[in-house]
Parts: C-alpha cells; sequence; structure tokens
C-alpha cells in the first residue's frame, strides 16, 4: 500500500509540476506581449487557457483519488492538502495571464503611450517570486517561500505608486485615457498573480511544518 502511494505522489507532483510550468510561461508570455506590443504572444496567452484549466481538473482528480484510496497521513496529508490549494492558485494565475493579454490587445486598439510605472522591475520581481514558489514547492526550501513574501510587499509598493502615475498622466494628457486605463489594469493583474504566489508559498510552508502562515508573516 505505501509503495503504490508514493508511486501516485510522485505522479501528483509531476501533474502541479507541469501545470506551474504551463502557468509560467502564460504569465511571461503576456508580460512579454505589453513590453513588445505582441498580438502573436498575447494571441497564444489566450489560446492556451484551456490547456491550464485541463490540467487543474487532472490535478484535483487525482488528488482525490488518492484521498478516497489510500487515506494518507501526516505529511503525505500534508502535501496533497497543500497541491489542491496551489492547484486552485495557478488556475488563477492562468486566468489573469490572459486578463493581461486582452489589455495588451486593447493596446494596439489606442493611441500609443509610455507605460507610466516602472514595469520591467515589477515584471521581474513577479517573474521571481513564480520561481521562488515553484522551486520551494520542489525543494522543501522555507527560505525560498520567505523571500516570495518579502518580494510580494515590494511589487505591493510598486503598484501603489502607480495610481499616482497614472492620475498624473491623465491630469497632463486627457486623450492618454485609454492606454493609461489599460496599464492600470495590468499592473493590478500583476499584484494580483503576486498575492496568488504569496498563497503559494504559505501553502509550501503549511506542507513542510504544519503550520498556518495565511495573513501572517514569517519568522
Amino acid at each position: 500500500m505505501a509503495r503504490h502511494l508514493h508511486d501516485e505522489i510522485a505522479t501528483l507532483k509531476r501533474f502541479i509540476l507541469e501545470l506551474g510550468t504551463l502557468a509560467e510561461e502564460s504569465m511571461l508570455r503576456a508580460l512579454q506581449s505589453v513590453k513588445e506590443g505582441s498580438r502573436d504572444l498575447a494571441a497564444k496567452v489566450k489560446n492556451d487557457d484551456d490547456r491550464i484549466d485541463q490540467m487543474e481538473l487532472e490535478v484535483e482528480e487525482e488528488c482525490l483519488k488518492i484521498l478516497a484510496l489510500h487515506q494518507p497521513v501526516a505529511g503525505d496529508l500534508r502535501y496533497i492538502v497543500a497541491v489542491l490549494k496551489i492547484n486552485n492558485e495557478l488556475e488563477r494565475i492562468g486566468d489573469l495571464a490572459v486578463n493581461i493579454a486582452e489589455r495588451s490587445l486593447h493596446l494596439h486598439e489606442v493611441k500609443k503611450y509610455a507605460i507610466p510605472y516602472d514595469f520591467g522591475t515589477m515584471h521581474e520581481k513577479v517573474r521571481t517570486m513564480m520561481r521562488l514558489s515553484l522551486d520551494s514547492l520542489v525543494y522543501y526550501d522555507l527560505d525560498m517561500a520567505r523571500r516570495v513574501l518579502e518580494i510580494d510587499d515590494e511589487v505591493d509598493a510598486i503598484n501603489r505608486d502607480m495610481y499616482s502615475r497614472v492620475k498624473e498622466r491623465i491630469r497632463e494628457d486627457l486623450g492618454s485615457l485609454d492606454s493609461m486605463l489599460d496599464y492600470l489594469s495590468i499592473s493590478k493583474y500583476l499584484e494580483r498573480i503576486a498575492d496568488h504566489l504569496e498563497n503559494v508559498a504559505e501553502d509550501v510552508v503549511y506542507m513542510i511544518e504544519g503550520r498556518i502562515v495565511r495573513h501572517k508573516r514569517l519568522h
């Protein structure tokens, strides 16, 4: 029984890492579509969303099958519970990547203006959070999880600064309204992705230590 359980958990690990890779690729393409103004990248993000949704269902079904057949306990149970939660976070990141891609496509239809906030830094910080959160899951690494939480605070600060910059740009040129609203939405979607990655890191802490740290900070 134990060997079968561990084999199925190994399969589950492959599934959740595949979903994480899909979500990461989708997010990066969406951000690159904004940076480069690429319609093709934005369209691919939208087209690939069904694959992420299907993978999320497969991960959930695998978790429920293991719970029903093996009734795992202790560390194995915590791992499966954590994966169930992380599974949902990754699917939501895929949805937010689609939202960014849609804003990117809309930017092609309005007058072009420079991005009014530090999109490059925000982009890189969220990208780092994505890599660290997935690596913390793979390597059971609490230090990586802690770093994800720290970077989330930095992303929040950029997002707050963005509001004042967008308002200032609109006051200077009312014609920039449409594009500024798109950039406002993109920043907010990035901030939400960061929040989901923060949740992933917190779920990794639960998986490793068995303690719930949501709404708290790690010490």
